[in-house]
Order: structure tokens, then sequence, then C-alpha cells
């Protein structure tokens, strides 16, 4: 997960133009932001006040977004405009419909309507379209996906409650521009409910330590970190059973780490199914005992499910501290026993 960039304040600092003083582009910001929330708390207010389903979605974006923004944004939104959760459908993917169960009844996802091959391509396209890879506006892609859901529910556009709104609303808070009382003040956190048992569970071992490490702008393909991360599962090995979270799926940018799963012993390729691969990821880790790998908005995932997570990194600039430091404040409220643990890899 990295910090979101403001072109708008970008564009004092154009060529020819003065370059405003820090303290008052912080000022702008804010009451950009608090003009943002009122706008969105207008547009969310038509949502309540009708009758049909409200479509939250389509979900395209990373993992880390979707645990520590997008979902207790919805949450929010269910408790502050008194939404019942017969209303709200997501539309997400990966299998994620655990992850949504305390906001929304339905769950519909886009690997159901897409191959992973299609996604992965028209996804990249949307991030070219858009020049950034979060969901700061509606694209072509969004609608398509939306369509057959808004179909089958009888629904139109105006019913859908699109990511971008919260992207735009937890801006300032991203820029370093507002605390994170801004984002608690449209949010609301919870543990989330582990998914239901299930027969893989049982050809598994007992009591483990899930495993994921992968590449990213925090922790970069070096031969380094490849030594790093061998090194830390063999250590993991010597105490106990590992099993691997590697998928192979490549649905991002995000590459990953080849050799995970022969060194784990133990993995998940064999069930894997890309509109079931997080769901698949979720219940190996809120049933283990605790979490290893790569810092990023996976490493979150555990303790959203109080499974103690202990994330690595390399490069000190390669991710956003204000995401961090939200994360931790909210699992600190989530368990009085330390959830997450970040360290660089040494």
């Amino acid at each position: 997960m990295s910090g979101v960039a403001s072109p708008a304040l970008r564009a004092v600092q154009v060529s020819g133009a003065p370059r405003l003083p820090r303290a008052l582009k912080h000022r702008i910001s804010r009451a950009l932001g608090e003009f943002t929330s009122l706008r969105v708390k207008g547009q969310l207010a038509r949502f309540a006040r009708g009758q049909g389903p409200i479509v939250a979605g389509p979900w395209l974006g990373e993992v880390g977004f979707e645990l520590l923004y997008w979902i207790p944004f919805l949450a929010w939104f269910a408790e502050r405009f008194e939404v019942p959760r017969e209303r709200l459908v997501v539309l997400s993917r990966g299998g994620t419909r655990d992850w949504y169960t305390h906001v929304a009844s339905r769950y519909y996802d886009v690997f159901d309507q897409i191959g992973i091959n299609d996604f992965r391509t028209r996804n990249q396209s949307r991030s070219t379209e858009l020049g950034e890879q979060k969901q700061i506006a509606m694209t072509s892609f969004d609608r398509e996906l939306l369509k057959p859901v808004l179909a089958e529910l009888g629904g139109h556009e105006a019913q859908v409650l699109h990511p971008s709104m919260m992207f735009h609303l937890f801006r300032t808070y991203w820029w370093g521009h507002t605390d994170a009382g801004w984002v608690r003040r449209h949010a609301r956190f919870r543990q989330l409910v582990a998914p239901p048992q299930s027969e893989l569970l049982a050809r598994l071992p007992r009591d483990y330590v899930a495993v994921k490490f992968y590449y990213n702008d925090a922790f970069p393909a070096t031969e380094s970190n490849r030594a790093f991360a061998r090194d830390v599962l063999r250590r993991l090995r010597e105490r106990g059973s590992v099993v691997s979270l590697s998928t192979g799926l490549a649905l991002d940018d995000h590459q990953g780490w080849e050799e995970e799963e022969s060194l784990a012993a133990h993995g998940i390729k064999a069930d894997l199914n890309p509109a079931t691969n997080l769901a698949l990821q979720t219940l190996i880790v809120a049933n283990a005992r605790s979490w290893v790998g790569t810092y990023g908005g996976f490493a979150y995932l555990a303790p959203f499910h109080r499974v103690p997570a202990t994330a690595y990194y390399s490069v000190e600039g390669g991710f956003s501290p204000r995401h961090l430091s939200l994360a931790r404040d909210v699992f600190a409220q989530l368990s009085p026993e330390p959830l997450l643990s970040v360290h660089p890899a040494r």
C-alpha cells in the first residue's frame, strides 16, 4: 500500500506558479476535506432514503485498502444512515464474502463474470485510463462488471456506491494533511468473522504458521530478500508446521515468491480457484497460530481475525507510514495483545 499523491496541490507547483506555504496548503486541503465530507454525506443520505438495493463496488483494488478503509467505510455508512444489512449488496473479487457479512446480505464476485487473464488486462487498462491503480472514478470496466448485477437486482447506476467516494473522502489523511481522527469519523472497525470450516483444514496440520512472502516496493525482488525469506521459512519449519499462501495468480503488480510453497511443505495451489482464492487464504489465516510475510496490505488480514502477524520490509520509504500508523491503532483496540509487528529484513 502506498500513499496517494495530491494532483490538486501539485498544480500550484507548476512552472511559473507561486509555491504556497506548507501550512496554507494543509489548511486548503482540510477545507477541501470538509467540503468533500459534506458532499459525500449528502450522496449517502440519498442512498439511504431510497428503497431498493445499494450496490457497493465493484472493488478491484488492493487487499489492504479494502480491509483498512473500504469495508470500515461501508460499516460507518450503514450505521450512520441506519441502512439495514438487507439493502447492501457487495461486488468484489476473490471470494471475500465473509469480510462483508456484518454490512451486506448479498455478495457477487467479479471472477464469476470474467476470467483471470481478462481481468488482469482490463484492470491494467482501467489503471492506465485513470492514471493510477486506485478507483478514483467510475470507468467503463466498472460499468461492465456492474451491469449484470444491476440487471439481476432490477436496479440502475444511481444505486451504485462506488469506491471512488471513499477514495476522495480519505485522501486528505493519505496526503498527511489530517490525522487518523479524520478516517475514524467516517469508518467503523471491527474484527472479521472467520469463514466456515471446510475439509481443507482437515488436510492441513492442526497447528501451523501461515506464510506469505511476495515482492513489492517495501520488499523488492533482490537476492538478499530472497535469502532472508528462505531463512525465515527455515527457522519457522524448525519450530513447527508452515503453510504457504502462495497462489501464483499475479492479479496485480505484486510479484509472488516462487520458492515459498516448496520450502513450506504445505500449500494451497492444488485447491486454488481465482473466484475463491481470497476466501481460501482467509480460511487458512483465520485458523493459523500466527502469520508471517511481507509487509503490505495483506499483512492486515490476520490481525482483523485476531491472529498475530509479523511482517518484514527492506526499503524504509517503500510504504506509507500513515497506513501502518492507522492499522496499529485499530488493532490495539481489537486486542490487548500485539497483533501486528513490523520489522526491517536483516
